[in-house]
């Protein structure tokens, strides 16, 4: 499901992702080999696992890990790109996740 409010792409892009992990260290692995594409395509680690709170509703996500780009082209062309592509079915084989981006805002908004 996708839903755009704006068309305009501008400030940095922001990643949630709420994933459970059947195998860690096989998802360790993952980590190592994606952690260099993915700081290459310009993207960060802001949260990958700790503690949360959930304080409204009912749900309960596993693991949350929130990443950052500079823009959502950045995030697409690593997520897509030929890289990431050879590394993501080794993560798929052993967690399933949730996932949505969003536009952060522009400075000064």
């Amino acid at each position: 499901m996708s839903q755009t409010t704006d068309s305009e792409s501008s400030g940095n892009y922001y990643i949630l992702f709420d994933v459970d992990i059947r195998n860690g260290e096989r998802y360790r692995r993952h980590m190592e080999r994606a952690r260099p594409a993915l700081e290459a395509a310009g993207g960060r680690h802001l949260v990958r696992g700790g503690n949360f709170t959930v304080y409204e509703g009912d749900w309960t996500p596993s693991r949350l890990v929130f990443l950052e780009f500079p823009s959502q082209e950045a995030w697409e062309a690593f997520y897509y790109g030929p890289d990431y592509a050879e590394i993501k079915p080794a993560r798929d084989e052993v967690s399933d996740g949730r996932m949505v981006g969003v536009q952060g805002l522009t400075p000064g908004t």
